[in-house]
């Protein structure tokens, strides 16, 4: 880190002010990045930085960071991008990290106005993140200060984490705080950041071995007016039960007693993973029981010989046999070939509803065959199951062919 003579910094950020006529990057343009990842978090994002720190701060060394921070910039993927300009803040910065993460704090741009559609443009603050949450684990209060402001700008889901597993116990009383923040970012940060298994990080493997702190926080969250916020909850809530079922279907069924319509998208988004894994358990809170007087007839799988590039559409008749009405919920799976001539599953939602009892309904689905960035497609036999109700019955098999 560079030293500037600490006598030139208050310990209140608003010693930082941007000058008079400066208008923060943000501001002018909210197409930091319109094109894919990598390509959009480009050279500019540290030369945009560098404006930002200088504009609050004149003594700073812009030129010399923006050297830094280039000097092998190109190859680099995006979390590596941001963390290799978060290095060269700490390089450029002055060493009292109170003093730095207050500059960067005071050269923030605007909050974010909404909840959905911010585009890339906030992913200019990933290196401000990283930066706090590597070097700010033993500054505890400046820490905080600094993610709260940054998690209205962009998000702290990632950089909370590492302090969750240096001081649980202070930073679960600081995330309970602000489950009742008055900012929407925030109280989302609380959810978001506390997940298992949140893609992206380093997963918590305390709160899977015991989720109950994380499910105390949900609990203050359940019932938020916003759904940006209890769609994070109802992601964490499936997060546990992928190391929990029981506890997950416990909770989801404690949740659904005198639950708001709000509430009750939440446990079923919540159960969405365990009821696809056919977990009777979570059948079960959303009143899907063994449909043992439930028939599946004509199958019919077409075409059979299938082309790379195609289609194939399944479909099959279920009948009530018995005469009270049954509460369905109907995927079907197809194990499809891999690289390696072996077969991995994958579930397909179909259809929910009641078949009265005699009654006969016919389902279909026409699945694509094109090459995907997240499916790829090989030749070989292919089988395909019906799952209702957690219940798995063969369907039949189709070939592919190239």
């Amino acid at each position: 880190m560079r030293k500037f003579g600490l006598e030139h910094y208050a310990n209140n950020s608003n010693k930082y002010r941007p000058s008079r006529g400066y208008v923060h990057p943000l501001e002018r343009a909210n197409s930091l990045m319109a094109e894919p990842l990598k390509n959009a978090f480009g050279p500019t994002v540290p030369k945009q930085i560098a404006e930002m720190i200088a504009a609050v701060l004149p003594a700073f060394p812009a030129q010399a960071f923006l050297k830094d921070a280039l000097a092998g910039y190109e190859p680099l993927a995006l979390l590596a991008r941001g963390r290799h300009i978060a290095e060269a803040l700490a390089r450029h910065l002055p060493d009292d990290f109170a003093a730095a993460s207050d500059i960067l704090v005071a050269s923030l741009g605007p909050r974010l106005a909404r909840t959905e559609n911010n585009g890339m443009a906030p992913f200019l603050y990933l290196p401000h993140t990283i930066y706090v949450s590597t070097y700010g684990l033993d500054h505890f209060e400046p820490s905080m200060r600094a993610l709260y402001e940054l998690t209205r700008r962009f998000t702290a889901e990632m950089a909370i984490r590492p302090f969750i597993a240096r001081d649980t116990p202070r930073t679960l009383k600081r995330l309970t705080q602000w489950a009742a923040d008055s900012d929407v970012h925030v109280r989302r940060l609380v959810s978001e950041g506390t997940r298992p298994r949140l893609p992206w990080a380093a997963r918590l493997p305390a709160f899977q071995k015991d989720p109950q702190p994380v499910l105390a926080l949900l609990e203050l969250l359940k019932d938020d007016p916003e759904l940006y916020v209890r769609r994070s909850v109802a992601n964490n809530l499936n997060d546990i039960g992928k190391d929990h079922p029981v506890i997950l279907a416990a909770t989801g069924a404690r949740w659904l007693k005198g639950a708001t319509a709000e509430r009750a998208w939440i446990v079923r988004h919540a159960l969405r993973s365990a009821i696809k894994r056919g977990e009777a358990a979570a059948l079960a809170v959303l009143d899907y029981t063994p449909a043992r007087k439930l028939a599946l007839a004509v199958p019919t799988i077409t075409p059979r010989r299938a082309k790379i590039g195609g289609a194939v559409t399944v479909a099959f008749d279920v009948t009530n046999k018995g005469k009270a009405p049954l509460r369905l919920m109907i995927d079907f799976r197809i194990h499809f070939v891999k690289a390696n001539g072996k077969a991995s599953p994958k579930t397909f939602k179909l259809t929910s509803f009641e078949l009265g009892g005699g009654k006969t309904a016919r389902l279909s689905k026409k699945v694509s065959l094109q090459e995907m960035t997240t499916r790829k497609h090989y030749p070989g036999l292919h089988r395909i199951e019906a799952v209702i109700n957690g219940q798995v019955l063969p369907l039949g098999d189709f070939r592919l062919i190239a």
